[in-house]
């Protein structure tokens, strides 16, 4: 799905770089050839259903567009960039870049966003809050790094761009085509096209922990007995009306910790980090016929672009989650489940026995309505 593997050491890049400090990475992919065009990404942008931007410096102050665009929008007098978000869900050979990185749990992966900039094009100085691999396709690109930011960094007043008032650049490079700059979380950045340019942004999401407490929660909430109550057998006589005592703090924190120590089942997990950003239902004629081909025998089964699939295997089964949804199945699914989720497709001989399997056959239903898959 790439026109290339990518060349670097692994471990290491884990052990000293991931979430740590950034890295470049010369000529990752040698003789990278562009999956995509300048012309092609500015058509993507002008679809109703892609999300996309347009932002410039225009007499000293950041300006943002959103789409979808005309042809008359590319048509400006100040350096601009065009960004478009998820386009690995719409062009196949976007999303064969994830797999440049499938050393890295593939629930971890958010999409890869494409921009192109003309001379000078820029989005400003910033950090993120997720890791990036900026991948450089055509042209050149100069990045500059900063310093390690967080929510106290101090920002320029604008109600949608997140631009840095403060940069102090340390390092910067300039990227060809086949180069990867890899950037963790946090770190200021600032890319500035030399020349026309175009970046695939290959971003990697974590779940907040305010959403990974509240959705733990939930679920702790509903196997906790609504009828159990704070209990203070053996209390203490009062000796100063009104007082909340440290021992009755005491004994919440006991019982608190006794509920919140109950086992519950880990899909809310599962259900999180696979919920889709973008709209994956399926038209029901198109999932009718897909359906009916998927009974009748098709030519291969294959992950649809847009789709987040995850798994575990448990005492009970293998849980299988799907764009935010989770089921149950027999481990005799795992053997296709793994080669779906490490190749992206099923064919052939492995297709043949998995659609032997009555199991497998549910497995690949379940993941076909829900938007996991598409058959051909």
């Amino acid at each position: 799905m790439t026109n290339g593997e990518l060349k670097f050491d692994k471990e290491a890049f884990l052990a000293q770089h991931w979430q740590r400090k950034p890295l470049l990475i010369r000529n990752a992919i040698p003789a990278f050839a562009s999956p995509l065009s300048a012309d092609e990404l500015a058509g993507l942008a002008m679809e109703e259903d892609i999300e996309s931007r347009i932002i410039e410096n225009r007499d000293g102050h950041w300006q943002i567009h959103h789409g979808p665009f005309g042809a008359g929008d590319y048509q400006r007098d100040t350096p601009w960039t065009l960004l478009v978000q998820a386009v690995d869900h719409y062009i196949p050979a976007v999303a064969g870049l994830r797999r440049l990185m499938d050393f890295l749990p593939q629930w971890r992966i958010d999409d890869v966003m494409v921009s192109y900039a003309i001379d000078g094009g820029s989005v400003g100085p910033h950090y993120d809050n997720y890791d990036v691999f900026l991948l450089q396709g055509e042209g050149e690109r100069l990045w500059q790094l900063g310093q390690f930011c967080d929510a106290e960094s101090a920002l320029l007043p604008h109600d949608e761009l997140r631009i840095l008032r403060d940069f102090h650049c340390s390092e910067q490079y300039l990227l060809g085509p086949g180069d990867i700059l890899y950037v963790p979380p946090g770190i200021a950045h600032w890319g500035i096209a030399q020349g026309e340019c175009t970046t695939f942004s290959i971003g990697f999401r974590a779940p907040r922990m305010t959403e990974v407490v509240s959705r733990w929660a939930d679920r702790l909430l509903e196997e906790l007995d609504p009828e159990l109550f704070f209990n203070d057998s053996h209390i203490e006589p009062v000796t100063r009306a009104g007082e909340i005592r440290p021992r009755d703090l005491e004994r919440v924190r006991a019982q608190l910790q006794a509920a919140l120590d109950q086992e519950i089942d880990n899909h809310w997990f599962g259900e999180l980090v696979s919920e889709p950003r973008y709209d994956c239902e399926t038209d029901d004629d198109d999932f009718a016929e897909a359906r009916a081909l998927l009974a009748s025998g098709p030519g291969f089964v294959a992950l649809a672009p847009a789709a987040r699939v995850a798994w575990q295997q448990e005492q009970g089964g293998i849980v299988v989650f799907v764009n935010g949804a989770h089921r149950v199945f027999g481990e005799s699914v795992l053997d296709c489940l793994a080669v779906l989720c490490e190749s992206w497709r099923l064919q052939g001989p492995t297709l043949a026995a998995g659609l032997a399997q009555a199991e497998t056959v549910a497995l690949l239903d379940y993941l076909l309505e829900n938007g996991g898959i598409y058959v051909e």
